[in-house]
């Protein structure tokens, strides 16, 4: 599941900004995005945080994408368009890194449903001691 767009990431960081680091040589007016690119660190940013979320025992994919995640998933693909990313990019990608292993260990919750949420019991277990009970009766 895509987390994040190509808007997202524009709306979050600038059209100019992004361009920097994914301009599509192609393009003869350089104001083309490298799609191609721009998918790649998307995907890689969503296999990221799907690798933690399952971690954390969420159920995926998604039914919604808590704010928090859209801004993670931002942090992360941004990083990865980067050859060698400066170290303020360097440090949201780690800090986005943290949130993640935090939603993984359970201790940040996204309110969301968990895969052990559709868990249901057939009933309680009755153990009497000194009688065996099995499908058709008592022995």
């Amino acid at each position: 599941m895509a987390y994040i767009t190509l808007d997202d990431l524009v709306e979050r960081f600038g059209r100019d900004v992004i361009l920097s680091v994914a301009r599509d040589q192609e393009d003869d007016t350089g104001e083309g995005f490298d799609l191609k690119k721009i998918d790649n660190a998307i995907q890689d940013a969503a296999g990221e945080m799907d690798s933690a979320l399952a971690g954390g025992g969420y159920r995926l994919p998604l039914a919604s994408v808590p704010p928090i995640l859209g801004a993670y998933g931002c942090d992360i693909a941004h990083y990865r368009l980067y050859k060698r990313a400066p170290e303020q990019e360097t440090k949201r990608y780690d800090d986005a890194i943290k949130g993640l292993r935090l939603i993984a260990s359970g201790a940040l919750k996204l309110g969301l449903p968990k895969v052990d949420d559709d868990v249901t019991s057939a009933g309680d277990v009755m153990m009497v001691p000194g009688r065996r009970t099995f499908p058709g009766g008592v022995f």
